[in-house]
């Protein structure tokens, strides 16, 4: 198994824990860890095969299904050990989206060969199955949060890309893609960076306009 295949069961099952965790937090049944598991587990790569019109990877491979459904009960059952579940799921969140980073951008770029789609691509893959989980669960979108998020998964999948253009291995391009991600949404969760939000400034009264 090459390294970006083990990249891509790696982040759904991380992202099905976050997922699942997500479940415990609104204290729902089985039935409900299995779906926003599911959701978020695969929900960033579907959405990607739907944009580059290919066909569904999970519907072809029912691996990532029982992934996500065997990380689900297992969090089902051990979530009461966890004393923080959200800060582990942001923790996880992190992890998933800068494998999914690495994995999207490395499939955008096969079949596209294009390293702007390639990018783009690793982006939503990285970002979308969050923005699922957040929305379906109720909780606070992590888009919404203050520190950097899009950019960490945008970081990734550009360092990728920029090795696998360059000629690099692809064990080389995808690891540093990773951990550029990783190190760049890690830091945001533990020391806050961010962007200047924007300043909303008083529109220009009538008689000021000529």
């Amino acid at each position: 198994m090459n390294p970006i295949a083990l990249l891509d069961y790696a982040g759904v099952a991380v992202f099905a824990a976050t997922g699942a965790l997500a479940a415990s937090r609104k204290q729902l049944d089985i039935i409900g860890f299995l779906f926003l598991a599911s959701v978020t587990g695969i929900g960033g790569g579907t959405f990607r095969d739907l944009i580059l019109n290919v066909p569904v990877f999970w519907v072809g491979n029912r691996d990532y299904v029982l992934i996500c459904a065997v990380v689900a009960v297992l969090v089902f059952f051990t979530a009461h050990r966890v004393e923080s579940r959200y800060k582990l799921l942001l923790w996880l969140d992190a992890i998933g989206l800068a494998a999914f980073s690495v994995m999207g951008a490395a499939k955008g770029l096969a079949i596209t060969g294009s390293p702007v789609v390639s990018i783009i691509t690793g982006m939503l893959t990285a970002t979308f199955g969050g923005i699922l989980r957040d929305l379906l669960a109720g909780e606070p979108s992590v888009l919404l949060r203050p520190e950097i998020y899009v950019t960490a998964a945008l970081a990734g999948a550009a360092i990728f890309t920029l090795g696998d253009v360059a000629g690099l291995p692809q064990i080389v391009s995808g690891l540093a893609g990773f951990v550029v991600a990783l190190a760049v949404r890690g830091g945001a969760l533990r020391f806050g960076w961010a962007f200047p939000s924007y300043k909303s400034r008083p529109g220009r009264r009538p008689e000021d306009i000529p």
